[in-house]
């Protein structure tokens, strides 16, 4: 299971606001990459695939996980912060055994 917090939902449904499409969730994967080793992604999706696992986050919306990925983002907490330093989604992963500084790359 996958989760997050109000402050992501929050963002979340602002950017799916300004978007010019209509929206039924927000896609997570992993891919190799980044300067830890994975590497996570986020899109906004028009369609569920047939094989995502899905995570409902009420109003329509959903967390969208190909089974590849979700391995690696069982208990994941996704949170977005805004700080002097820049602002983004940070993910919280248990599969994650260690981080890179830039919050947007881990080893498992």
């Amino acid at each position: 299971m996958i989760t997050m917090t109000p402050q992501a939902q929050s963002t979340l449904s602002r950017f799916i606001q300004q978007s010019d499409q209509p929206v039924v969730g927000l896609r997570i994967s992993i891919s190799d990459g980044g300067c830890a080793g994975y590497q996570y992604a986020m899109q906004l999706e028009t369609q569920v695939q047939a094989d995502d696992w899905v995570e409902p986050l009420g109003d329509g919306l959903n967390l969208l996980v190909a089974p590849d990925s979700a391995p690696l983002l069982q208990g994941c907490v996704i949170d977005y912060e805004e700080s002097l330093e820049g602002s983004g989604f940070r993910f919280d992963n248990p599969s994650a055994k260690k981080a890179c500084n830039c919050g947007k790359s881990f080893a498992a």
